[in-house]
C-alpha cells in the first residue's frame, strides 16, 4: 500500500503544479525579479500548495493511526497559509514568525512532541525538564527557515529537501519506524513531481508556502525519527541537514561580523558564492546537491558506528565545512585561516 500511495503523490504533484501555476498568477502569488533575485522575469510562486495537496492525498489513503497524525495536519495547515499570505502579500517578518510560531506549538503543546531529554555519549543523559518546549519550537523554527533560506535558486530547495526526506525515510525503515517512513516518503514523492516542473529552467517556483511547509514536516520528522537515538541524539538530524543548517549558520556569523541586522537579507548565501566563482545555475544547484548527500549518507554512518568512529566522522565533516566555506568565501573573502596554516609551510 505505500507504494501506491508513494506513486499516487507522486502523479498527483505532477498534474497539480500546472493547475497550481495558473491559480498563482490568477491570486497574485508571483515572484518579482530585482537585484537579489536570479531570475529576468515574473515567476509563479506558491507552488509547495501542489505538495502540500498531494500529502494530504497521501495521508489519506495511508491514514496512519498516532496521536501525532492531527496535530502535524493542522500545524501544516497553519505553516501552508502563513506562506501562502506571505506568497502573495508579502507578510511582515514578525507576522511570519508568529504564524511558524503557532504551526509549532501545534505540534509541540497538543501533539506532545518534545525532546525530552538529550542523550549524551557514555550512557549519559541530559534532562531538559521545562527547557524541553522552548528547545523543541527552537528547533522546529531553525529548520523551517533554514530550508526557506537556501530556496534561492530552481530547484535547489527542493531537491535539498528530497535528500533530507529520501535520508530520513531510510534511516526510519531501517529502525522500524512506520509514521516516520510513510511522512517522510508521501512529501518526498509529491516534491520529486513538483521538481519536475521546478528544476532549471523552473517553470514555478515553491515560494514560501513550500519552503516553510517542508522545513516544518522534516523537522517535526526528524523529531520523531531521532529523538531517542544513542549517542547524541539531536546530531543525526543535525548532520542530515547539514547544508541548510551550515548556510543559516555562516550567514549568521557573515551578518554579526558586518554589523548587519540578522534578518538583512544578502547575496552571500552558498549558492550566490558558488555562482560567483564561475558555476553554472544547474552546476551550482548539482554541487549543493552532492554535498547535501555526502550529509546524508554520513549520518547515517554515524548511527551505525561506534562512539569513536562518530567522533571521526563529526571531525570529518567539521574539517570539510570549514574547507569549503574559505574556499567559496561564504564568510568573506578574506577568511581563510586554515587554507592559510596549509599553503604557509609550502611557501
Amino acid at each position: 500500500m505505500l507504494y501506491v500511495t508513494l506513486f499516487v503523490c507522486f502523479l498527483a504533484s505532477i498534474i497539480l503544479t500546472p493547475l497550481v501555476k495558473k491559480a498563482a498568477f490568477f491570486i497574485g502569488a508571483v515572484d518579482n525579479p530585482n537585484n537579489r533575485k536570479v531570475h529576468a522575469k515574473v515567476m509563479p510562486r506558491a507552488g509547495g500548495l501542489a505538495i502540500f495537496i498531494s500529502f494530504l492525498i497521501g495521508f489519506w489513503i495511508l491514514h496512519p493511526e498516532s496521536p501525532y497524525t492531527m496535530p502535524i495536519l493542522i500545524g501544516s495547515a497553519i505553516i501552508i497559509m502563513t506562506g501562502l499570505l506571505d506568497d502573495i502579500y508579502e507578510l511582515s517578518p514578525k507576522v511570519k514568525l508568529a504564524g511558524q510560531i503557532a504551526a509549532a506549538l501545534c505540534v509541540v503543546v497538543f501533539g506532545g512532541i518534545q525532546v525530552h531529554f538529550i542523550n549524551l555519549p557514555f550512557d549519559g543523559r541530559l534532562e531538559l525538564g521545562w527547557f524541553s518546549i522552548p528547545l523543541t519550537v527552537l528547533w522546529i523554527l531553525a529548520i523551517t527557515n533554514a530550508i526557506n533560506l537556501i530556496d534561492g535558486l530552481d530547484g535547489l530547495a527542493a531537491g535539498v529537501s528530497s535528500i533530507v526526506l529520501f535520508t530520513i525515510a531510510a534511516m526510519a525503515f531501517i529502525m522500524g519506524n512506520v509514521l516516520v517512513m510513510a511522512v517522510a516518503g508521501i512529501v518526498l514523492a509529491g516534491t520529486l513531481g513538483f521538481l519536475f516542473y521546478n528544476f532549471h529552467p523552473a517553470k514555478i517556483f515553491m515560494g514560501d508556502t513550500g519552503a516553510l511547509f517542508l522545513g516544518f514536516i522534516i523537522s517535526v520528522v526528524s523529531l520523531l525519527g531521532f529523538k531517542n537515538v544513542t549517542l547524541f541524539s539531536l546530531v543525526v538530524p543535525v548532520i542530515i541537514l547539514g547544508v541548510p543548517i551550515s548556510d543559516t549558520i555562516f550567514a549568521i556569523i557573515r551578518r554579526i561580523l558586518h554589523k548587519q541586522p540578522l534578518s538583512a537579507p544578502d547575496k552571500s548565501h552558498l549558492h550566490h558564492c558558488l555562482l560567483r566563482l564561475g558555476y553554472s545555475h544547474r552546476t551550482t544547484v548539482l554541487l549543493i546537491y552532492a554535498m547535501s548527500a555526502v550529509f546524508g549518507i554520513a549520518a547515517i554512518l554515524f548511527s551505525t558506528s561506534t562512539l569513536w568512529g562518530s567522533l571521526f566522522i563529526i571531525a570529518i565533516l567539521t574539517l570539510g565545512i570549514e574547507l569549503v566555506v574559505e574556499g567559496v568565501g561564504l564568510v568573506g573573502q578574506n577568511y581563510r585561516p586554515v587554507l592559510n596554516a596549509i599553503r604557509r609551510p609550502n611557501k
